[in-house]
């Protein structure tokens, strides 16, 4: 059977020289090359090694109409290394760099190339580390093995090794981080759901927590109906196994306090897989829901990476695992049920689960008084409507984080829009027999009203952030990640959360204007 925790991305990344020659490319089997959209292109091509054949190669493609193609050819050295050049526009986005380098990851990693090296040759001025990053990103999301269950394997890349021209490379462990991190969360929305179920995923958590030194915690049903967990209850009630719970995974960095005071709280939506409940999925609906954990998956994915870049602070992940199954103890509309925190919810709707399970996660980690907590969640179909698969959501209560929230977004090529949270939309979630309605039953707003549903659950004096994965799936992958389910998420919370100085800035700015 597939194991639940994923092989490591084993090709090791070092820095070379910042130049690109003849002989270092003697050495590759294959090799990236970023150039500017400038207008001396040409020029800058024939300065290249083998720039005869680069510059014949752009003007074929440019008599067929391609202003800036990819181009892609077999260098004529003994090794006949398989070389692609890209060229990225002047003040590129985040997206539009990792976009570029997901289409020349595509061109080289291929299996037999062992070793590849990556450069961006500057004409004038600092060398272009963000394409370098941009594509270093991208080949190890294409050399990430995926689970796979066939007689006949597909063969694997056997990525060794990759040089990337340059003299500093200090985004080089972020990068590796944030790679491991993202397989981590599409390896587990891709395993089936009788591999990942909830007794599986609790179990591979409890693994994964062994291994990297991190502390774990599983509330069990026991443990929840203890604690009134009665949101999450609702939801695991038709499970036949019984192995739904929190899972709680603590990281502390050198010199934090044991109690993660001060720290920074991750939440996850994990529904191994979601029928919809009593409110049956049609069959296309259903197809993909054992990825309903992504938020999850997201989560644990970000907090791997955070740990690997051992950031000065405690980060406790908090992940809210069942499946949302049918069965006569489903959990019905019209039912009443009490959260932990008191909240009476009057449900509406079997396939909003999602928002019940997290009610009672954000209670017990905005309990704990973080600094700041993010929360992850495939949660609504009315978000992929309102940005297609491409952005997520961002909700939060504080409005002075929209500008760092979208920014970040900006600047780490997984972006974000951010929603309005004002009170009045609470209108909508009335009721009349309950202190809340769990959603209303059309589906008008219905990103807004989860968001502003679930802020009923969070310690109002803790800052929260909200994503709303719509970009989680995404049909032939997206910018640089090759896989439908795209783990996005990670790379966006690490350049959020990653820089502890720039983090604790924008807190204490909080402090000021919240």
């Amino acid at each position: 059977m597939i194991a639940t925790l994923p092989p490591p991305i084993t090709a090791r990344v070092t820095t070379t020289g910042g130049d690109v020659s003849e002989s270092a490319l003697a050495a590759a089997d294959a090799a990236v090359l970023v150039l500017d959209r400038a207008p001396d292109v040409a020029q800058r091509l024939a300065a290249l090694p083998f720039g005869a054949l680069w510059q014949a190669l752009l003007e074929h493609e440019r008599r067929a109409g391609n202003e800036w193609p990819i181009l892609v050819t077999r260098l004529p050295n003994e090794r006949q290394t398989l070389a692609a050049v890209g060229f990225v526009r002047a003040r590129a986005t985040g997206f539009e760099r990792l976009d570029l380098a997901g289409k020349l990851a595509h061109e080289v990693v291929k299996p037999g190339v062992a070793k590849l090296q990556v450069y961006a040759p500057a004409a004038h001025g600092p060398r272009d580390e963000a394409a370098l990053e941009a594509v270093l990103s991208a080949i190890l999301a294409y050399a990430a093995p995926m689970p796979e269950l066939k007689s006949t394997p597909t063969p694997s890349t056997a990525l060794e090794h990759v040089a990337v021209g340059s003299t500093d490379g200090a985004f080089i462990e972020r990068c590796v981080a944030e790679a491991a991190g993202n397989h981590l969360a599409r390896w587990l929305a891709t395993l089936p759901p009788n591999v990942l179920d909830s007794l599986g995923y609790r179990a591979a958590l409890e693994q994964l927590a062994t291994r990297e030194g991190w502390g774990f915690e599983y509330h069990d049903v026991a443990s929840l109906e203890k604690l009134g967990a009665g949101a999450f209850l609702a939801v695991a009630r038709a499970n036949a196994h019984g192995g739904a719970g929190i899972a709680r995974l603590s990281y502390r960095a050198p010199r934090t306090s044991d109690n993660g005071d001060g720290g920074i709280a991750l939440v996850g939506k994990g529904i191994c897989f979601d029928t919809g409940g009593i409110n049956l999925k049609p069959h296309k609906s259903m197809f993909t829901m054992h990825g309903d954990m992504q938020g999850s998956a997201v989560a644990v994915g970000t907090l791997l990476a955070l740990s690997q870049l051992r950031v000065p602070f405690a980060v406790d992940c908090w992940l809210a695992i069942t499946e949302n199954q049918i069965g006569p103890a489903a959990f019905r509309p019209q039912e009443i049920v009490r959260a932990a925190n008191g909240v009476t919810i009057q449900v509406v709707h079997s396939d909003a689960e999602g928002r019940m399970v997290l009610a009672d996660t954000l209670t017990l980690a905005t309990r704990e008084k973080p600094r700041l907590v993010v929360d992850f969640a495939t949660l609504t179909g009315a978000c992929v409507v309102a940005l297609g698969d491409r952005y997520a959501g961002a909700f939060t209560n504080r409005a002075a984080l929209h500008e760092w929230l979208q920014r970040t977004g900006r600047d780490s090529g997984e972006r974000v829009w951010c929603f309005p949270m004002d009170d009045d939309f609470d209108v909508e979630l009335e009721s009349k027999i309950a202190d809340v309605q769990q959603c209303t039953p059309d589906s008008k707003g219905d990103h807004i009203l989860a968001a502003r549903f679930l802020s009923r659950f969070v310690e109002p004096d803790v800052p929260w952030v909200h994503l709303d994965l719509a970009a989680s799936e995404h049909k032939g992958g997206l910018a640089h990640v090759p896989t439908e389910f795209t783990g996005f998420g990670v790379r966006y919370a690490v350049h959020l959360l990653g820089d502890a100085a720039a983090l604790d800035e924008q807190l204490q700015a909080l402090g000021k204007t919240d």
